[in-house]
């Protein structure tokens, strides 16, 4: 069986091919991970934010997957550097990452959606960390939210059945 390659344009290709603020970030404000099961793509994010402002002075990522995985994590963390976390919370969609590298084939559109769904991730757990919420975050989980929580879920689930019997007795 012949695979077609998917019709990625050339900002995509080079994003991929040189992704911008690729790599681990040791002195992170804020780590949160996202993984799409039925495709194999993780993404980590990286914030560094400034306590007093919340502005994000620094985002990195780690992928694991597709070129769409890693050129909508990479175009993230170039839209979301100098915003505070109210304007990236707000102005940041899976539809304007998706616009911002040039479109993607439909098939790959849960990329942008899990690169969102790991930002916001981060941002709510930058501040149930710190135990508060502010009044511009919604309560429940946003669509890309539940979408990276519901990945995760499922990837436990498959991660505890395909475990060894005595593993699962443990």
């Amino acid at each position: 069986m012949s695979r077609i390659p998917l019709p990625y344009n050339p900002k995509v290709m080079d994003l991929f091919r040189n992704p911008k603020n690729l790599g681990k970030m040791e002195d992170a404000t804020i780590v949160a991970v996202a993984g799409n099961p039925a495709c194999g793509d993780m993404i980590t994010f990286y914030l560094k934010v400034d306590e007093q402002t919340q502005i994000i002075e620094k985002a990195q990522f780690e992928s694991y997957g597709c070129a769409a995985n890693i050129a909508t994590s990479s175009i993230v963390t170039e839209m979301i550097n100098g915003l505070t976390l109210q304007a990236t919370w707000s102005n940041i969609t899976w539809q304007k990452v998706t616009e911002e590298i040039g479109g993607l084939p439909s098939v790959k559109f849960h990329c942008g959606v899990l690169a969102v769904g790991a930002l916001k991730r981060a941002i709510r757990k930058y501040f149930n960390d710190r135990s508060c919420a502010p009044v511009w975050m919604p309560k429940e989980n946003t669509f890309e939210e539940k979408q990276a929580l519901e990945e995760e879920e499922l990837a436990n689930t498959l991660s505890t059945r395909l475990k060894p019997e005595e593993e699962k007795s443990l």
